[in-house]
């Protein structure tokens, strides 16, 4: 019994020596052990097989490129969204505008615009887009930045009624140092020195254009830029900066992003708004709407969905500074085509204000 129990150990150990490596015992592969593997993929000399050790990063490097250029594309079709989406809004409200039977109706619009954004937003939040996961908060506790957002929209579009869309655009360059002011002011933030210098070419420039906007042309409509108009535009800009930096103070302090909190405050301010429209705005006839004008409203609270759903993808595919950026190529492009639309005489020192004021924010 025990001859017989070496002799087949011995046999199992002959077995063992002789397979080939990788191969277990009843011959079926058990998957290759690591040292098997390196030392099958080394040569006589011990190296390492150079063709085995760079045949998988090409493979990684390439999927890499694959999904680096995918998200470029994809940044830039936002990118170009955002940017024309906002042309368009700016172009389509001042259109609507210049009619005086809508020009009184900017509660009204306002209301309309967070309507269509609050709707929006809670399409993208359903499972079936899964953009953002709602959360919803105390309407006392967003009341606040819901009244901000109400003042700083309607404020924006009454700026825009009453001026140029060269002034307008231009004085909202002023957004910049009204907010760097309201956050030291209120949080005690500072920025560097130099960018801090670089507010007061900015300044400089939106007074410059402010005094020699070029006078209206035969048959505009619009008047030259005055005491009001300005008084307006510093007004909107404030209302501007302090919403803006409750939304950063509101987003750290309930660890939301922008997407949830928007989807709060649209539908409040929204409904807010509903009780402001009988006392504020009169309404146009209907009946005498052409059919164009409707169309137009339309158009403008699609844009406006447009910029709220591009503007977070830039956020997250390039970051706070690209986005600035993105509104710098804006700004010079509103303007451009500000003046080559206006039936205006531009003058040399217009065009001067123009250049020191965005030229500082680059």
């Amino acid at each position: 019994m025990d001859t017989s129990r070496g002799d087949s150990e011995k046999h199992t150990l002959l077995k063992n020596r002789d397979r080939e490596p990788g191969e277990s015992v009843d011959g079926r592969s058990d998957g290759g052990s690591s040292t098997s593997t390196l030392l099958d993929n080394m040569d006589s000399e011990g190296k390492l097989n150079k063709l085995d050790i760079e045949e998988a990063p090409v493979v990684s490097s390439t999927s890499a490129k694959v999904a680096i250029r995918s998200n470029r594309a994809r940044l830039t079709f936002w990118m170009v969204v955002n940017t024309l989406a906002t042309i368009g809004i700016v172009f389509v409200n001042k259109a609507i505008f210049d009619d005086p039977s809508f020009r009184q109706c900017q509660c009204t619009f306002a209301s309309f615009h967070f309507f269509v954004t609050a709707g929006t937003l809670y399409v993208l939040s359903r499972p079936f887009f899964g953009l953002f996961v709602p959360m919803h908060m105390r309407i006392r506790t967003m009341l606040p930045l819901a009244v901000a957002m109400c003042l700083n929209i309607i404020l924006m579009n009454v700026s825009l009624a009453i001026s140029t869309i060269t002034f307008y655009q231009i004085a909202r360059i002023l957004l910049t140092p009204a907010t760097v002011l309201l956050n030291f002011l209120f949080y005690r933030k500072t920025i560097p020195r130099n960018a801090t210098l670089s507010l007061i070419p900015m300044c400089i420039g939106v007074g410059i254009i402010s005094y020699y906007e070029p006078k209206p042309g035969v048959g505009s409509k619009v008047a030259s830029v005055g005491f009001v108009t300005v008084a307006v535009a510093v007004v909107s800009v404030f209302c501007s900066a302090v919403y803006t930096v409750w939304i950063s103070s509101y987003q750290r302090k309930y660890e939301i992003n922008g997407f949830q909190l928007l989807y709060n405050q649209a539908p409040i301010g929204a409904v807010l708004l509903l009780y402001v429209i009988p006392w504020t705005d009169k309404f146009p006839v209907f009946q005498v709407v052409p059919g164009y004008k409707w169309l137009m409203i339309l158009s403008s609270g699609f844009f406006a969905s447009l910029i709220n759903l591009s503007q977070f993808f830039i956020i997250v595919g390039a970051g706070p500074v690209s986005s600035t950026v993105v509104g710098h190529v804006k700004t010079c492009l509103i303007v451009s085509l500000g003046w080559i639309t206006s039936k205006r005489t531009v003058t040399d020192r217009s065009v001067f204000g123009v250049i020191v004021a965005i030229g500082s924010v680059f």
